[in-house]
């Protein structure tokens, strides 16, 4: 089974026969002992470190199908390598653009995605107002602006209803996390260490559904909720914001909770929290075992991973797309 990587040290990177070779260095350019990764087991590479690599490398991570994402000292998502689409589909290219195109089409698919996230938000607001924190008064709040989405006539006024349903969500964070203080949503920077993981975290997801949509045939940069625009692929962010609260969300109230993370995993560089080294090692060992992870699905029978939960969602999209499937409904969760 494939697996995603991810590379914290400086080093660097070349191809070696039909292995990704990974030489770590010191601060003083001292070279470690190298590190051989088999091309056939990689889905993906997440850079954190500064990396040294030469076309011939990202020739053969291009025509391996491996894409690779990079990330700033400050946990900031910068942008992808993203090998050549193989999955090329003309037919639906051409679908996607007139779904955009056409508004009563794009407000339905934004509204089941708006709907969707809201869904779940509420799902993750009654588990634990089933536990002894007093939620009622947001859950009544979600529920009025849920309540609002059928009825909104456009994309700018359902985003309004968006964002006031995560401010109104993120208001909870502060009961719902025992072990650290929250007081608002706050991006950047990050001025606590729950804002810290939000973003650290909503990155990975973005970047999860970004190469969901590359192995589906979709163009990433058409979307319907998120306007499209120039150096950003905005179809990844709206698939990202129905998983955020399954994946993301239920991640950091573990972590935190059950005192994995802990303060001293963060650093305040003049009130910006960031993660450390290890701290976001904790996390993404979390989050490789949450997307590995298998769920029995109740349309098809078998075992799923929330990998391919969001591969999935993106095979729906594609067949409301192209008029194989009268209407779209983003994913609710169902546990």
């Amino acid at each position: 089974m494939k697996k995603a990587y991810y590379l914290f040290n400086p080093g660097r990177a070349e191809r070696r026969d039909h292995t990704i070779r990974f030489i770590p260095m010191s601060e003083d350019g001292v070279e470690d002992k190298p590190r051989y990764l088999p091309v056939e087991g990689v889905s993906a590479l997440y850079i954190f470190g500064n990396i040294d690599a030469n076309s011939a490398f990202y020739n053969y991570m291009g025509q391996q199908h491996i894409p690779v994402h990079f990330f700033d000292y400050h946990e900031h998502y910068t942008g992808s390598f993203s090998p050549r689409e193989y999955l090329l589909a003309g037919k639906l290219l051409v679908a996607q653009a007139q779904c955009y195109l056409k508004p009563k089409r794009r407000l339905h698919i934004a509204q089941a995605l708006v709907d969707a996230a809201c869904f779940n938000m509420l799902k993750n607001l009654r588990y634990y107002g089933n536990r002894g924190r007093d939620m009622e008064t947001i859950i009544a709040r979600l529920e009025q602006l849920r309540a609002q989405i059928p009825l909104t006539h456009n994309v700018p006024e359902l985003l309004g209803i968006e964002g006031n349903s995560r401010q109104t969500y993120y208001s909870a964070f502060g009961q719902i996390i025992t072990t650290f203080a929250m007081e608002g949503r706050s991006k950047r920077p990050p001025k606590d260490e729950v804002n810290a993981l939000i973003s650290f975290g909503n990155a990975m997801c973005y970047t999860l559904a970004l190469d969901a949509i590359y192995h589906s045939q979709l163009n990433p940069t058409i979307s319907y909720l998120h306007e499209p625009g120039a150096r950003r692929y905005s179809l990844a962010l709206d698939i990202a914001e129905v998983f955020k609260p399954i994946l993301v969300d239920r991640l950091i109230f573990r972590l935190c909770n059950k005192r994995e993370l802990q303060s001293s995993h963060f650093e305040d560089l003049n009130g910006t929290f960031l993660l450390k080294d290890k701290g976001r090692k904790i996390f993404l060992n979390a989050w490789e075992e949450k997307l590995n992870e298998t769920i029995a699905h109740r349309h098809l029978d078998k075992q799923v991973s929330y990998r391919r939960l969001v591969k999935l969602e993106c095979y729906k999209l594609v067949k409301y797309i192209l008029d194989m499937e009268n209407q779209y409904e983003g994913f609710k969760i169902w546990w």
